[in-house]
């Protein structure tokens, strides 16, 4: 029977193709599924045999410890040398856009409060 071995919701796309290619190279069995049309189903990859799994869950945690070292010591030296991205940065990339999110937090803010106002009043 299939066990659920790595759900992909919200992961990089750089960090999804590697570890597929982890368990391509050590020939596990796996499938892939996707979130569907709607995006309400489980996008993840599968173990087809459970007896590859632990095998499988060995690699992928030992995967995953050097990926966060290695993405920990990418972004320390970002940060030493001044390239890590920063909210003005954003700002400076796409100002509309920001702008654009800036106008909707404050009125998403504001309606509740509003709403209520209107409430009290009656």
């Amino acid at each position: 029977m299939s066990k659920i071995l790595f759900r992909l919701r919200n992961i990089p796309d750089d960090e999804v193709e590697e570890v597929r290619e982890l368990l391509t190279s050590h020939h596990i069995d796996y499938y892939e599924t996707s979130a569907g049309n709607w995006g309400v189903s489980m996008p993840a990859l599968w173990v087809r045999d459970e007896h590859e799994y632990q095998e499988a869950k060995k690699l992928l945690d030992n995967y995953q410890e050097a990926r966060s070292i290695r993405v920990r010591e990418e972004y320390a030296r970002l940060k030493r040398e001044g390239k890590n991205k920063t909210v003005l940065d954003s700002l400076k990339e796409n100002p509309v856009l920001f702008i654009a999110y800036i106008l909707i937090v404050l009125i998403l803010l504001y309606l509740p409060f509003k709403l209520i106002m209107e409430i009290t009043t009656l």
